[in-house]
Formats: structure tokens, C-alpha cells, sequence
């Protein structure tokens, strides 16, 4: 009996064993841990997926950003980088606040998944409708200090941290002021203007960290 395709296939079978163990495996992954300059340039990153529809890139950033700031498994940072991409390209061809709910189941999985890498937790449907309410908000002419109010609102509630917190709205704000600002450009947008974005995102994460150490 020749035992040379035995042994390969219980070697290939340990590697895949050892592979989905490693992938499985939990981490400690805590929401906290981020560094503002990284998660700006991977924030900025996925913004351009977005607009260039480039959604296996998208779905990339989003893993990165899962595994390198917050410390998820690879097998969890997978699950959350899906439902983040199949949130956003649900909500990108969509033209009323009806029709963008079908962004919503996908947002509140993303939220859920999040929400294990809090101390308490939080309430990942209320995250996720106010995150769906600011993208909305940015298509109805709504100024970026109103909804960037909204966009504080969902890291207060992802932090634990209360929704006035001075710290919080300049970061919700400031992240909302590159979002016009990339807006305003439109179709016209060069690499030039994406670095001024990653330094309103570094600023604005700055804020949020300063928020999330304090208290």
C-alpha cells in the first residue's frame, strides 16, 4: 500500500485544521485600542473604495481596520468586513429613506459584532439607525455640523460616553466636514484633495480618542 497520499492528506488536513483554529480563535478585541493616524489613512482608503466602487478593496480596508485597531479574530474581522461592505453597496444605489433600509439588517450585524469588543456592550439596532440616518442626511442638504451631531451620537453610544461630550462632537463634526468637503468635489476629486481628507480624519480621531481616555 503506498501511504505517501495518506500522510499528504493528513498533512493537508492539520494545515487546514491549524488554519481554521488560528482564524477562529478569540482575541480580545477592544474598540478602544485604535491609533488615530491609522485609522484615518484606512478610513480615507475606504472612503475611495466607495465612491470608485472598488468593493473588494472596500471589503479589504475593512478587514485591516478590524484585525490592526481593534484586535478582532481573523474570522470575526471577515464577518465584520462583510456586513460593513454589503451595508454600504445596499445603501449606495438607493434614492429615499425607504428605500435605503435595506442597508439596515447588514448595519445592525455589523453593530452586534462591534458590540463584543465593549465592556458592556451597547445597543447595536440604535447604533446602527443613526449611522443609516447621517448617510441618509448627507443627501438631503443637511449641513455636516447637523448630522456630524449624529455621527457623535453613534460613537457616544458605541463608547459608552455621553452624546455631549465636547471631545465627541468635534470629532463627529470633523469627521462629518471631510465628508462635505469630498462631497463638494464630487467627480473632481484628486490625491491632493484624499490627503486633506486624512488629515481632517486624523484630527476628528484624535478628538474621539481624547473622548473614548477620558472618564
Amino acid at each position: 500500500m503506498n501511504r505517501r497520499p495518506v500522510i499528504l492528506a493528513l498533512v493537508f488536513a492539520f494545515f487546514l485544521a491549524a488554519i481554521g483554529i488560528y482564524a477562529a480563535w478569540p482575541r480580545h478585541a477592544d474598540l478602544r485600542r485604535f491609533e488615530p493616524a491609522d485609522i484615518a489613512r484606512l478610513e480615507t482608503a475606504m472612503w475611495r473604495d466607495y465612491y470608485e466602487k472598488r468593493y473588494v478593496a472596500l471589503f479589504c480596508h475593512l478587514y485591516e481596520l478590524s484585525r490592526t485597531q481593534f484586535g478582532f479574530s481573523p474570522l470575526d474581522s471577515v464577518r465584520i468586513a462583510l456586513a460593513a461592505a454589503q451595508a454600504a453597496k445596499a445603501f449606495q444605489p438607493t434614492r429615499s429613506r425607504e428605500a435605503a433600509n435595506a442597508a439596515l439588517p447588514a448595519l445592525v450585524s455589523y453593530y452586534r459584532l462591534l458590540a463584543s469588543a465593549t465592556p458592556g456592550g451597547f445597543d447595536a439596532r440604535e447604533a446602527a439607525r443613526l449611522e443609516l440616518d447621517w448617510w441618509q442626511a448627507r443627501r438631503e442638504a443637511v449641513s455636516p455640523w447637523q448630522y456630524g451631531v449624529t455621527v457623535a451620537r453613534v460613537a457616544a453610544i458605541t463608547y459608552g460616553k455621553p452624546a455631549d461630550d465636547p471631545s465627541l462632537l468635534i470629532s463627529g463634526i470633523g469627521r462629518a466636514e471631510a465628508m462635505a468637503y469630498r462631497d463638494a468635489r464630487g467627480q473632481a476629486m484628486t490625491d491632493p484633495d484624499w490627503s486633506e481628507i486624512e488629515c481632517w480624519l486624523r484630527r476628528a480621531y484624535r478628538s474621539l480618542k481624547a473622548a473614548v481616555a477620558g472618564g
